[in-house]
């Protein structure tokens, strides 16, 4: 009887499937290891702000604001107020402080439309500064979230949507004939195919999230090409760890967009407020390339759209010949045989 059942668990369980089921399992681990290490304690590391005084105040007040435990802030000394709202336009800082020549009331200006959570601790901050100086200050947001947008979390989730649907549909089409197209035609054909769907996934995203929910409306046009670029930059470069990896290419896609991507992206918490490793992976993946662009468009008027779409050009150039390459290089040769030698005559 126990020889029997040992021979079906020899059986139903292959050593092919014990692998993959270990590398479900290590994945599953990246993926709580990584949420967690990138959220569960955020914390303010050299946040750019501008920072404007009178003249004779403001190189001290700089190198007291970069001196401050922690370095929380990296302060930019600016001559006037104009200079500082072009630098949070121009998305160089993330907010600034003004500091009054009139009286005991200051201001800080935050951009609530690059991450909500940068503008509060940013008020954090500032609050016990100014209480140990006897003085006050009110906080002006220069790029509030729309109304359908709360806390800027809207263009997050339509990044994540899109970089999934370009994922998924490299591996919906693998599901029919196999990870690899068998020949270059049908990669054209599934890179073709890859293309129509990222094309009307950019339009459908921008309708959801603009015309009916309203959350990043007026920019049908702009998220609609972004969107078609994001999801073919990451169903492509699937496409290509696919045809070069097999079944194995599909878990390399999760991890690197889902497991390492989501985390870094700058949704809930931007750049600034993550550890280090997430700091510097995120500004390089699909999904960090994706929430940022979208800020920019709907709030910065196209500020960082440039570097995020020759990035997302560079993941769909290496899935296109990366797919392509693996093909060919897996094609068997043709085996050239021995000519067979005429019958001699009578």
């Amino acid at each position: 009887m126990k020889s029997d059942f040992l021979r079906e668990v020899r059986d139903g369980v292959t050593p092919r499937a014990g692998a993959l089921v270990l590398a479900v399992l290590a994945v599953q681990l990246a993926f709580i290891a990584s949420y967690i290490g990138a959220f569960h304690e955020p914390t303010p590391h050299r946040i750019p702000i501008a920072v404007t005084a009178p003249a004779q105040q403001l190189g001290e007040l700089v190198r007291q604001l970069d001196a401050l435990p922690g370095a929380p802030l990296d302060a930019r000394g600016v001559p006037d107020e104009a200079s500082a709202r072009r630098m949070i336009d121009r998305r160089e800082v993330y907010g600034a402080f003004i500091v009054s020549t009139t009286d005991a009331t200051d201001r800080l200006i935050i951009a609530s439309g690059a991450g909500a959570s940068v503008g509060q601790v940013l008020q954090q901050i500032v609050t016990p500064l100014e209480d140990a100086q006897d003085r006050a200050f009110t906080v002006e947001d220069v790029k509030p979230a729309l109304l359908g947008d709360a806390r800027g979390l809207s263009g997050f989730y339509l990044a994540l949507g899109w970089v999934v649907g370009g994922y998924l549909v490299a591996i919906a089409l693998s599901t029919s004939k196999g990870a690899r197209p068998a020949n270059p035609h049908r990669a054209v054909i599934r890179l073709l195919s890859l293309l129509a769907y990222a094309v009307l996934s950019g339009l459908g995203g921008a309708l959801v999230s603009g015309a009916i929910y309203g959350a990043i409306d007026g920019h049908l046009a702009q998220l609609t090409w972004f969107g078609a670029l994001l999801v073919l930059a990451s169903g492509a470069f699937t496409m290509a760890l696919q045809a070069a990896f097999g079944f194995i290419g599909t878990g390399l896609a999760v991890l690197l967009f889902v497991v390492l991507g989501n985390p870094s992206a700058g949704g809930a918490y931007p750049a600034p407020l993550l550890p280090p490793f997430w700091r510097a992976v995120g500004p390089w993946l699909p999904p960090g390339l994706g929430t940022e662009a979208i800020r920019g468009i709907v709030y910065f008027d196209g500020v960082g759209v440039g570097r995020a779409a020759l990035v997302l050009s560079g993941y769909c150039l290496i899935g296109v010949l990366g797919t392509l390459l693996a093909v060919a290089a897996a094609r068997p040769r043709a085996v050239s045989l021995p000519a067979t030698p005429e019958p001699a005559g009578p």
